[in-house]
């Protein structure tokens, strides 16, 4: 599995750090994979989904993007019990044998996060000018151009959808707590690490764990910012680019 090669790599590499300091350093790598690959799942699932509901004006499609957005409440523990239940010894999903591992914690946190990125994307999409399709149809676009353009105007919205659902993935504790069990030295992410060393009373441990985990949170939303400013051309070049290929 991916995270078992990762984490074999990293022990490798702080070998020579303190037991406690390795610790945290595989606990902030583990965040990290966790969250970005829940993000990008839910992203690949979420952002096209989302464009396709948004670019549909029917009754149906408008019940649906209500169902969506009654999900963004979805609290962390019930997707964790969901989860757990598919994911038991009993459960239909049981002989994977994948609970207790980051494979079930990703699993967990894409189902909260795929209805946010997926609502927020709709939004987008649907909050754009009429004018912008009816422009992009008089300079010969067809329908993949069409959408290609749609996403590159929609994307301060999909950028947006992005970071919360990055944000929301790194800073889960209930789920991950649920189908990970919070198991030293394997499923221990910075989250559920604060809520043991809070329990234990190890206040400082737990506010400098708090720290990395803002210092991450801020680090990814410059990149992602950064990268949205320099992505892009204007419509019109877009357009003609698209439609030199078709």
């Amino acid at each position: 599995m991916i995270w078992e090669l990762i984490r074999e790599v990293t022990l490798q590499l702080i070998s020579g750090l303190d037991p406690e300091t390795q610790r945290v350093v595989l606990i902030t790598v583990l965040t990290l994979y966790m969250a970005t690959m829940s993000t990008t799942v839910s992203s690949l699932i979420g952002i096209p989904l989302g464009a396709f509901i948004g670019m549909r004006k029917s009754q149906l499609f408008l019940l649906f993007r209500v169902f969506t957005h009654s999900l963004y409440g979805l609290p962390p523990v019930i997707a964790g019990l969901l989860v757990y239940m598919l994911l038991s010894r009993a459960g239909p999903l049981g002989p994977l044998g994948i609970l207790f591992t980051p494979t079930s914690m990703i699993v967990a946190q894409c189902l909260l996060i795929t209805p946010l990125i997926t609502g927020i994307s709709a939004s987008a999409v649907d909050s754009l000018p009429k004018n912008i399709e009816d422009t992009a149809r008089s300079l010969g676009a067809n329908r993949i151009d069409l959408i290609k353009t749609m996403l590159y105007e929609a994307r301060l919205g999909l950028f947006t959808a992005v970071m919360l659902g990055f944000g929301r993935a790194i800073s889960e504790v209930g789920a991950v707590i649920i189908v990970g069990g919070n198991i030293k030295w394997h499923t221990q992410v910075l989250t559920t690490s604060i809520v043991l060393e809070t329990q234990r009373g190890n206040f400082n441990y737990a506010l400098t764990l708090g720290a990395i985990l803002m210092l991450i949170a801020l680090i990814i939303s410059l990149v992602l910012t950064i990268a949205q400013k320099k992505k892009g051309s204007n419509l019109r070049s877009l357009l003609i680019k698209g439609g030199g290929k078709g």
